[in-house]
Parts: C-alpha cells; sequence; structure tokens
C-alpha cells in the first residue's frame, strides 16, 4: 500500500457506548488539520428514527434490497443486529481509502471482525463505557428505546464487551475530552507505522548508505 492511502479506522461500542460522538469529534479535528476523513453511513433495514435523513445517517433500504447487496458481494461486512440489518458499502469506503481520505468504520463486534478479516491493516478500536449505571443512563436519556429494548441493549453489551481483546485499542469514554483525545492518538499513531513509512524511511537509509560507501 502506498503512503497515500488513507487509513481504515473500525470503531465499536456497545449501543450507547459514545462511538459516533467520539467520531465525528476527531473528524472534525482532522478536517482542521487539512486531512480529508470520512464516516461511512451504512446501510439499514430499520426504520429511521425522529430527526434521522436517509444517505446521511444511514441508507436505508427494504430487507429485500438488502439480502440482494449481500448476495452479490457489495458489504463489507454486514450483521443482523437487534432484528435488523446493517452493512457497510464495499465501494464506497474502497473509493475513499483510495484517493487518501480516512475512513471510520461504526460497527459492532462481528462487523468488526468481518472488516479485520479482509483489511488486515485496519486498525481496530472498543470503546467501554464507564458503567453499567452510565450504560443505563446514556441510553434512556436517548430516549429512542423503551425499558424492555434497553434491557436488552445492555444484556448483548456484556457479550460484546468480552471481545475487547480483538482489538488493537481499549478506551474508556468516562470523560469526552479524554477519550477523544485518546482516539486522536490512535489515529495519528496509525500513520506512523512501519508499512506506513516504507518510503521516505527506503530514502533516508539509501542517503545514509550513499554517505557510507564514500567515507570507506
Amino acid at each position: 500500500m502506498g503512503e497515500t492511502r488513507g487509513e481504515l479506522f473500525i470503531v465499536a461500542s456497545p449501543s450507547g457506548g459514545g462511538k459516533t460522538t467520539l467520531i465525528r469529534r476527531v473528524m472534525a479535528e482532522l478536517t482542521a488539520q487539512g486531512r480529508e476523513a470520512h464516516f461511512s453511513v451504512s446501510h439499514t433495514t430499520r426504520a429511521p428514527r425522529p430527526g434521522e435523513r436517509d444517505r446521511v445517517d444511514y441508507h436505508f433500504i427494504d430487507r429485500a434490497a438488502f439480502q440482494r447487496m449481500a448476495a452479490a458481494g457489495e458489504f463489507m461486512e454486514f450483521a443482523e443486529v437487534h432484528g435488523n440489518l446493517y452493512g457497510t458499502s464495499r465501494a464506497q469506503v474502497e473509493e475513499k481509502l483510495a484517493r487518501g481520505c480516512d475512513v471510520f468504520l461504526d460497527i459492532d463486534v462481528q462487523g468488526a471482525r468481518q472488516v479485520r478479516a479482509s483489511v488486515p491493516d485496519a486498525v481496530k478500536v472498543f470503546i467501554f463505557p464507564p458503567s453499567h449505571a452510565e450504560l443505563h443512563r446514556r441510553l434512556v436519556a436517548r430516549r429512542q428505546d423503551d425499558e424492555a429494548t434497553i434491557t436488552l441493549r445492555i444484556r448483548n453489551a456484556v457479550s460484546e464487551m468480552r471481545e475487547y481483546a480483538e482489538f488493537d485499542f481499549v478506551i474508556i469514554n468516562d470523560r469526552l475530552e479524554e477519550a477523544t483525545r485518546a482516539l486522536a492518538s490512535v489515529v495519528a499513531a496509525a500513520r506512523i507505522r512501519p508499512f506506513r513509512m516504507r518510503a521516505r524511511v527506503q530514502a533516508i537509509l539509501e542517503e545514509f548508505e550513499r554517505a557510507v560507501k564514500k567515507e570507506e
């Protein structure tokens, strides 16, 4: 991969863990630095929530259309969560990465595993809520689910959090500013991995080798 290719960041957390807020904050920082970043908009079969917009929050499609796309191999990952299907468009992500744009995927643990299998260099980050009580408070505050659904989401959160060791980084989202700095640090560190630095490092090495040869 060349240096100009964008980075792919997989950010997962239990529902209500705050991953979307963290991604948006870090993307704003990247934009201010003049770096292009893209939040991948997933396809889903669930109905829009109040205030959600098609093609902005999600691509809202019916189950038959989703299944046709899945059968055609158009999803980088897809999964059924809480009775609804969610998927990430392969073409959309690849186009952004190819032109040097960093891409953030806001997906679940199952989807993260699928993406890492097809994109081994992707950076996987898991966002932990600080406590059971705080996750429950956040889910109630969203006013999107009834108590039975919230109970189900928290039960699912336990099984998701058990998978944290599969990720490269873990951030506990207790204080928003600290968690934002932690995710920004991960983004910065991803760019200086050896395979990313290869062209620049090789040029320096070759310059040293020429200089040493002259001194012999």
